[in-house]
């Protein structure tokens, strides 16, 4: 009887201009040279990524299954199937922690209802590096993705999350695209009590890494450039 494979999910940086050596552990490099298949938000950054890791088998030799928001439920079970076979599988976000705040926790389910090891791999997770920086409470944090994107309903819900900042003792997160992050931030400065305080966390890991906690009522008086930057927003009293 064959045994099954594993799979496993691998991190990626969390930017073009990071230095994998800095922040990838040696044991990826070796875990990548074991995986022929792999499940990818993203082929072409995915390819560039392997590339980058100096993987020795030749890319056009490597299997990609596409994994995103057009991929159809069924057809994602069918991307275990080298796993059952004996072959490795590895999973790959197209930034940093496979399964978190990304649709690879899809096929991780799909893993555990079909009895697959699954393993993780250690590197690089913005949330966890955020709040480690923050200086905020990090017994007790909630990651809340992105917020809406309509302006009153998204002003609604900084204000619900600056109240259970102060009644649950808890550190929310949240998130924007790039390009949208100074009316996120404009909002924030706009709603949240003078007193509440915010982290700003961008382009962590890069060369460009800027994270810095202050009041409310200190960044209105020093509203930093953040379009454009990958960027996790915290706030805590």
């Amino acid at each position: 009887m064959i045994s099954k494979g594993i799979l496993y999910l691998i991190p990626t940086t969390l930017g073009e201009n990071a230095e994998t050596a800095e922040v990838i552990p040696a044991k990826i490099y070796d875990v990548i040279n074991t995986i022929d298949e792999y499940i990818v938000e993203n082929e072409k950054t995915a390819r560039h990524y392997l590339k980058r890791l100096s993987i020795k088998k030749p890319l056009q030799e490597i299997i990609l299954h596409p994994l995103n928001q057009h991929t159809k439920p069924l057809e994602i079970s069918t991307y275990l199937n080298a796993i059952n076979e004996g072959r490795n599988i590895g999973v790959i976000s197209e930034a940093g922690c496979p399964g978190v705040a990304d649709p690879g926790s899809e096929v991780v389910r799909l893993a555990h209802l079909n009895n697959i090891q699954v393993i993780p791999l250690v590197g690089p997770s913005s949330i966890l590096l955020a709040m480690m920086a923050s200086g905020f409470n990090g017994q007790s944090f909630t990651f809340n993705g992105y917020l809406p994107k309509e302006r009153s309903e998204r002003i609604k819900k900084i204000k619900e999350l600056e109240r259970l900042v102060y009644n649950k003792d808890q550190t929310q997160l949240f998130i924007e695209t790039p390009y949208r992050n100074m009316h996120i931030l404009e909002d924030v400065l706009a709603s949240c009590e003078s007193k509440t305080k915010l982290c700003i966390a961008c382009d962590i890991t890069l060369p460009t890494e800027f994270i810095k906690t202050k009041s409310i009522g200190e960044w209105k008086k020093q509203i930093p450039e953040i379009a454009k930057r990958p960027t996790l927003f915290l706030i805590y009293k």
